[in-house]
């Protein structure tokens, strides 16, 4: 059975293992021994340092595109609707949506797209260089996962609030402020009822969000080193986000040190004993201790919580499409497409299993499907150019006589 580690990649807004990332004033506190989960000596040093001061740092590009562009407000223009319409109108700054990395400020500027952290993250930098107060915020919304090579990663999601811009005269209070005097910004599509139960963010807890984006990233491409120093410095910036526990678990894992690996993810799991991330990665990495009675009673309580993993029918759909089991494989795929219906990498398997299967059509739409559902550039593309030859095919078969019957 192939073993997969659980990452959560706040991707919608920022990456991060699965767990709580919330700093509501009800979480109890607690004080991670982060001295003992740290393992310096497993890594080599890092390519270049960590530096977070580069994180919300404004670049003379965007100085220049504040003072231009926003910051000469006629009387009477909110600045605060002046940016809000540069986020989201395409003759303005033009961003794109991608996630394939979690850029900082400036780099998500210059690239002009990102994923949400990083979209939130800019947004953030621009804001106060107009001297606008910000709010992050924690959206509760369904889990969307994901998965690169042998790890899945969970999607968590963070928007931001911009008030007015401080005077002396116009004091502002982060909490003290009735609705019509914040504007949210948010990146994608929320229920009103998530919005409503928002919970704000400290800044060094999206810092540290951003940190384990990267090592989530970074490990992905197999940068262990790196990844292990990311993650490393987003538990000193916030102790509290037992996300990076996880996450310096899986690379604890990725690095063959199974005791350093159960170590972190024991500490995660107490703190959340009913969280599936963390249970699954725990289980996994005492079944590669040979640890095999606790192992199971963690795999017991895993399948009471989480009767169905994430890509559980996927991954039997892959199966049966080795097997050359096409019809089993769609009905497979479109289960997995039930419960979520906009999961790119769904679609094209969907186009792949109907193409085998003759049903053309159905293959150039969930192609399509797939193509308008990525969510990075590089298989957007990948995508487009599969629906051209799918497309191509199919005008073949339209162009080619009908065979003689033998």
């Amino acid at each position: 059975m192939q073993s997969w580690a659980r990452i959560v990649c706040t991707a919608l807004c920022a990456a991060a293992l699965l767990g709580g990332g919330g700093c509501a004033s009800q979480t109890p506190v607690r004080i991670a021994p982060a001295q003992q989960l740290f393992h310096d000596q497993l890594f080599q040093p890092p390519a270049k340092p960590i530096d977070t001061r580069q994180v919300f740092a404004i670049s003379p590009a965007m100085r220049e595109y504040v003072r231009h562009e926003i910051g000469n407000a006629s009387p009477g223009r909110d600045p605060r609707r002046l940016l809000f319409d540069a986020l989201y109108q395409r003759d303005k700054l033009q961003l794109d949506y991608d996630a394939a990395i979690t850029r900082n400020a400036s780099e998500t500027f210059a690239a002009r797209a990102g994923n949400c952290l990083s979209l939130a993250i800019m947004t953030a930098a621009l804001a106060r260089e107009l001297n606008m107060p910000v709010v992050f915020q924690q959206i509760d919304v369904d889990t969307v996962w994901s998965r690169a090579g042998t790890l899945y990663f969970a999607a968590n999601h963070v928007n931001l609030t911009l008030g007015r811009p401080r005077s002396d005269r116009n004091p502002y209070t982060v909490y003290g402020m009735d609705d019509a005097n914040v504007l949210t910004v948010d990146f994608v599509p929320v229920p009103p009822k998530a919005r409503d139960a928002a919970k704000p963010l400290e800044e060094h807890t999206v810092l540290a969000m951003y940190l384990n984006n990267r090592a989530a990233e970074l490990l992905s491409v197999g940068e262990v080193d790196d990844a292990y120093w990311a993650a490393r410095r987003a538990a000193e910036v916030d102790p509290l986000l037992l996300n990076v526990y996880n996450t310096l678990g899986v690379i604890y894992q990725q690095r063959g040190s199974q005791e350093a690996a159960e170590q972190a993810l024991r500490y995660a799991h107490a703190q959340a004993p009913d969280n599936t991330i963390y249970l699954s990665n725990l289980a996994q990495t005492l079944e590669n201790e040979h640890k095999l009675d606790e192992a199971a009673a963690l795999r017991a309580r895993l399948a009471q919580l989480e009767p169905y993993p994430p890509f559980y029918f996927f991954n039997q759909g892959q199966e049966a499409m080795q097997a050359g089991e096409y019809a089993r494989a769609r009905r497979l795929f479109e289960r997995e497409l039930e419960r979520v219906p906009d999961y790119h990498e769904f679609h094209f398997w969907l186009a792949v299993a109907n193409y085998h299967l003759g049903n053309l059509r159905a293959a150039d739409n969930h192609m399509k499907l797939a193509m308008q559902n990525s969510t990075t550039r590089g298989t957007h593309d990948l995508y487009s150019a599969k629906l051209d030859r799918l497309r191509a095919d199919e005008a073949r078969q339209r162009a080619s006589p009908p065979r003689a019957a033998q």
